[in-house]
């Protein structure tokens, strides 16, 4: 358990339990502006629930991993079992992230009831992947955000993140579904690029409300797309592909 402390501007990611099962973070303030500033990386652990934070970061908030590259397939220990519960986020690159080190996956994610806002935070649910990590993520929900401004996207899936596709290796993404996301500003609602070999899968978006969005969502080889009661603007946008 880590409970109750806070910490500032640690040169690289704050709190990364690695290979950890049965871990709790609870209560924490991290505070930090530079550089690779993450919050909470639990890296190829499982069982860990991560409550009730507050992160105000220069990178991602939360960012689960499983290795990366070769010495991640080596390792070859999956992230699994993480819960997130009423966590606040302000700046950051990715307030609830997947990525980019998950070259032995993740499966399994739970996040709900969290609050992010900031014009510096750029996604609130990322997952970001290349062909030089490849991996598989899987099973992830999130439920009920309360997403003020961001200025990239509500929810992201890119496999096109720094190699994109100059790798041997296939990142994989299925069964994920959001749901109860409010958000107040955003430039896309929807920011979704999977591969043409390696097509994102199974991704329901339910009982959402996208507000102060300004582009159109990017939907790119995505196979089993279900938006379903979601308003963007106001305007209904239901679809399945």
């Amino acid at each position: 358990m880590i409970e109750g402390v806070t910490l500032r501007n640690s040169p690289m990611w704050h709190v990364h339990p690695v290979l950890c099962t049965n871990v709790t973070v609870q209560g924490l303030s991290i505070v930090a502006d530079g550089p690779n500033t993450d919050g909470c990386d639990p890296e190829s652990s499982r069982d860990v629930l991560i409550r009730d934070c507050s992160f105000d970061t220069g990178d991602d908030c939360i960012a689960i991993k499983s290795g990366r590259n070769a010495d991640g397939r080596r390792v070859s220990v999956p992230s699994e079992n993480i819960v997130i519960q009423g966590c606040r986020m302000k700046n950051g690159h990715g307030g609830i992230t997947i990525g980019s080190e998950i070259s032995a996956g993740v499966r399994n994610v739970f996040a709900e009831d969290c609050r992010l806002d900031s014009p510096n935070l750029d996604f609130a649910v990322r997952v970001k992947d290349n062909a030089m990590r490849g991996g598989l993520v899987e099973n992830l929900f999130v439920r009920n955000l309360d997403v003020g401004q961001v200025s990239r996207a509500a929810v992201t899936i890119d496999f096109y993140y720094e190699e994109a596709e100059n790798g041997p290796f296939t990142p994989r993404v299925r069964h994920v579904r959001i749901e109860g996301v409010k958000t107040r500003q955003a430039e896309y609602a929807l920011y979704l690029r999977g591969f043409e070999r390696a097509p994102i899968r199974e991704v329901s978006i339910v009982d959402c409300d996208f507000n102060g969005v300004t582009k159109d969502d990017l939907v790119e080889r995505v196979v089993g797309l279900v938006v379903q009661n979601v308003r963007i603007n106001g305007r209904r946008v239901d679809r399945v592909e």
